[in-house]
């Protein structure tokens, strides 16, 4: 990992190259330039990538989500457009979800949403100069994949760090938490966490945790986390 400044040129290439916030590549005039074309940052932060290196973003400490390609997000349905709906995900604009962009949605058979409803989406299209475009399915399968409405649960906001964080599969908290309480759990890289557990205490308690291992939050490690749910009585 190292720091990068906004404008500095970073060695992200890779056969399958997906870029995440805080990074862009410089436009080029053939498609065989563009595998090539120059990868700039556009905000100050720590680099990032995946192990096998093929995904680039830059870590700040934004507040603001900002959109990038195939990440997945939380959202709140926030009115009608057209065929579809307009969506808040935390970002500058809202997003927009296509009555089609779900599993078997049909022009007769779409998903009954309200103002209010709770989304997990895939973010399919995001440009600096367009609003953001949704879809709740898996961009391989086109099966649901766990994307659609979240019903019932609870709604954690949470750093757009410790968002990452508990989408990593080595992370320790969420299979900590899952040993403790049975639990459903939708994590968007907006910042937002879905929770759903069969009890009221459950789910505060694991709010608690996320909140307490949230870098903002004082970053507790994982021996203080089993300390903790050891000591409980629920």
């Amino acid at each position: 990992m190292s720091i990068v400044l906004p404008g500095e040129q970073v060695p992200a290439q890779h056969v399958n190259l997906k870029l995440g916030p805080g990074l862009l590549q410089l436009s080029s005039e053939t498609q065989q330039q563009a595998k090539s074309a120059p990868v700039i940052a556009t905000r100050s932060g720590v680099l990032n990538h995946s192990v096998n290196k093929s995904k680039w973003w830059v870590e700040g400490n934004s507040r603001r989500y900002v959109p990038a390609p195939q990440e997945s997000v939380i959202g709140v349905i926030t009115g009608r457009s057209g065929e579809g709906w307009r969506v808040d995900i935390g970002s500058a604009h809202p997003a927009s979800l296509d009555g089609l962009a779900f599993e078997g949605a049909t022009k007769r058979n779409k998903p009954s949403l309200k103002v209010g409803s709770l989304i997990y989406a895939r973010v399919s299209l995001a440009h600096k100069d367009m609003e953001p475009e949704l879809e709740c399915f898996d961009a391989q399968t086109h099966k649901a994949d766990g994307f659609g409405e979240l019903k019932d649960g609870f709604v954690l906001q949470c750093s757009l760090q410790m968002s990452r964080l508990l989408l990593d599969p080595k992370h320790f908290l969420l299979p900590l938490l899952g040993s403790r309480f049975p639990l459903e759990a939708a994590v968007g890289m907006n910042g937002k966490v879905w929770i759903s557990t069969k009890e009221t205490k459950h789910t505060i308690a694991i709010v608690r945790r996320i909140e307490a291992v949230d870098p903002d939050g004082g970053g507790m490690d994982a021996t203080n986390v089993k300390k903790f749910l050891s000591k409980l009585d629920i």
